[in-house]
């Protein structure tokens, strides 16, 4: 019934949109970042990444070419030696411990957790983009975000509230950060676990692979939206594809009231400390072998099919797996989140 449900909901989904949808498992999950502490080991706080085995704590886009450096990619299309992250959520227990929630794969995809990625033509069929140019980086959201104010677009929070076909569309919500989706964390346990949502800048400098800040040299339409086909600035005027994540939380066996503040407020926490859901953020390291995303971005391939692109099996993809470099315990119970000893 789930499987028939999300056949008719991605046929009329076709018909209104294609995009390249597909599943990066788990590469690996350890207190790394490249893009904004290059070269640390240990940094402030746990991240869960996909994408090509090169993953490392310094990847300066001078000198590490994530193509000829992955020997294997986690992601379904084998060109894609990118690598995307995104920070880890915990729950926090009524006594004070603290547990990695487990994730679990999008609707009709396989993979061991990870994200469910998406790049996005625009909407009105025919407007051109351009893909990310080798090196390229950037970074949406703000790890140290505690309110609402200054939030970056599109980044919530959905909470699937029957334990059957989350994820499908017209079912568990509408189109992403819409309807009942919330940029905190849900206020109430959710029967089929939380969907967190992060969405990109969609204009380009033209110049510019990174900015200091991983941020400036990317920039939302003048006007209107990704989605409304709203023009770039004249200070970005390239226009982008839409890059998205999407990563399921199984929050499911935290979900008994027992364990939750006596007060009945929710017990989720993001790996930076923030247990209000503001500061969930996402990175981006381009890696697609030669022009094969521009060729797929312009064949507008839909889903994870895609004749200008080789994919490997689901199997492949989820043998595709680093051991830490950071290395530490980051599926106990804990006192304190990993990095967080001060919380």
């Amino acid at each position: 019934m789930q499987w028939k449900a999300f056949a008719v909901a991605l046929l009329a989904h076709r018909t209104a949109q294609q995009m390249m949808r597909f599943s990066c498992s788990q590469l690996t999950i350890e207190r790394l970042d490249p893009l904004v502490n290059p070269g640390v080991v240990m940094t402030p706080h746990v991240h869960q990444i996909v994408g090509g085995n090169s993953f490392k704590a310094s990847m300066n886009p001078s000198s590490h070419d994530l193509v000829k450096e992955s020997t294997c990619t986690s992601c379904t299309f084998s060109e894609d030696f990118s690598n995307y992250w995104t920070a880890v959520m915990y729950f926090r227990a009524r006594n004070g411990t603290y547990k990695r929630v487990p994730q679990f794969a999008n609707v009709g995809l396989r993979a061991v957790g990870g994200i469910t990625v998406y790049y996005i033509p625009p909407y009105d069929g025919k407007t051109n983009v351009t893909a990310f140019k080798p090196g390229f980086r950037m970074l949406v959201g703000d790890a140290k975000l505690q309110t609402s104010q200054g939030m970056q677009r599109q980044l919530c929070h959905r909470c699937y509230t029957t334990p059957i076909n989350a994820g499908v569309a017209g079912i568990s919500g509408g189109a992403p950060c819409t309807g009942n989706d919330t940029q905190a964390f849900p206020a109430r346990a959710c029967p089929g676990g939380i969907r967190t949502t992060i969405t990109f800048p969609t204009c380009w400098d033209g110049v510019n692979i990174d900015s200091p800040d991983h941020q400036s040299h990317v920039a939302y339409p003048a006007s209107g939206t990704f989605e409304s086909v709203g023009p770039c600035p004249s200070t970005h005027p390239v226009r982008l594809p839409q890059l998205m994540y999407e990563v399921m939380w199984d929050t499911t066996p935290f979900n008994d009231p027992d364990l939750w503040p006596e007060d009945g407020s929710q017990p989720f926490v993001w790996s930076t400390g923030d247990g209000k859901g503001f500061s969930q953020h996402g990175d981006y390291l381009f890696g697609w072998s030669g022009d094969s995303l521009q060729r797929a971005l312009n064949a507008r391939c839909n889903n994870a099919v895609c004749g200008e692109l080789k994919v490997q099996t689901s199997e492949e993809a989820m043998r595709c797996a680093n051991s830490q470099v950071a290395v530490e315990d980051v599926d106990g119970w804990f006192d304190y989140i990993p990095g967080m000893e001060e919380m």
